[in-house]
């Protein structure tokens, strides 16, 4: 793991010389107010992809913006609409019970406009990851995210053997495999990025595993949220994006979306997601921009574990494209140009 130490160290040096460094933040920190908005870059192709509340959160983009998003990948998390407005609706999901009424749901939604035409997923290569160990969400709260995927002629990726706890796994992941516990980035010594990212664009170049080459820095989240304040729908007020020099310098580049887990912001966390998470390894030499949305814990909306909202904390509208934070993170992925 020493060349992780070796990036954290480079990119803290670079974070300093630019006087923006990166540490842990709150909802409205004073040391953040001026952090600059988001490039604009030669982004050639968007993917969404996130872990447990995350997870659902990138489902839903995907489901809901399937004409922005060329794929998703959903880690330790179940299918669209799940949550049905309400923390323990989950369940109904469980066994492929609720399956057939989701699929309808999201089929109605697109007739009415509030989605995008469900036509779009056919062909769409969606990545699944489910531990087997993890006490969070069970093994067919998973299967039936890819089966629904699959009913709407998506193309499916599933790692489901791995003896995980609920965790995104990474092969820098400080937390042994089979746990569940902070910071929720677990080693189960294989790859699954490498898995996720190949399943997207077909083949992909090995990870840099020295310093970083780009460059990862807070931004304005504020600037992308209705309303011009993230703590208002749980969002923190800055986010966080790592940029490779090629992309930059204006080479034509994809974006991945990468949404953390609850209790995992930046809030807690800092740049962790960032440094373990194997994404920016990739990024170097893959033309990737990798851009991390950021979500807090609020005691209004109720959201205590700072997770992202997919059961309808912010509303009844969670899961169309009128929810504030997936408007807000489509407005990000905008900016950026995707």
């Amino acid at each position: 793991m020493m060349f992780r130490s070796l990036r954290r160290a480079a990119r803290a040096a670079a974070a300093l010389g630019a006087c923006a460094a990166l540490t842990t933040v709150g909802p409205a920190s004073p040391a953040q107010a001026s952090t600059p908005p988001l490039p604009h870059l030669a982004i050639t192709g968007s993917y969404v992809t996130g872990v447990s509340s995350g997870g659902f959160m990138a489902s839903q983009l995907q489901v809901a913006y399937s004409g922005t998003f060329q794929g998703a990948g959903v880690i330790a998390a179940g299918p669209y609409d799940c949550g049905q407005g309400n923390v323990i609706g989950f369940e109904a999901c469980d066994l492929g019970i609720g399956l057939p009424v989701l699929e309808q749901q999201a089929v109605t939604w697109a007739a009415q406009g509030r989605i995008d035409p469900v036509s779009n997923l056919t062909g769409k290569p969606v990545y699944t990851y489910h531990g087997t160990l993890d006490p969070v969400v069970n093994a067919a709260l998973s299967d039936a995210g890819v089966a629904f995927y699959q009913h709407f002629g998506a193309r499916t990726s599933y790692h489901n053997w791995d003896p995980a706890g609920h965790s995104w796994v990474t092969p820098y992941g400080p937390v042994a495999c089979s746990f569940t516990s902070a910071p929720f980035m677990n080693n189960c010594f294989d790859d699954p990025e490498r898995e996720m990212l190949t399943a997207w664009l077909g083949r992909v170049n090995a990870p840099n595993t020295q310093v970083p080459k780009g460059t990862l820095t807070h931004f304005d989240q504020n600037a992308y949220v209705p309303g011009g304040f993230g703590p208002v729908y749980a969002m923190d007020t800055t986010g966080q994006v790592y940029v490779p020099p090629s992309c930059a310098a204006g080479q034509p580049c994809k974006l991945v979306v990468a949404l953390h887990g609850c209790l995992s912001g930046q809030y807690l966390l800092g740049d962790e997601f960032a440094e373990w998470g194997n994404l920016d390894t990739y990024a170097d030499t893959n033309n990737l921009v990798v851009l991390y949305p950021e979500a807090i814990a609020t005691a209004l909306p109720v959201n205590p574990q700072g997770c992202w909202d997919w059961f309808g904390y912010n509303g009844p509208d969670f899961a169309v494209r009128s929810a504030p934070q997936m408007t807000a993170v489509t407005n990000m992925v905008h900016a950026l140009g995707g």
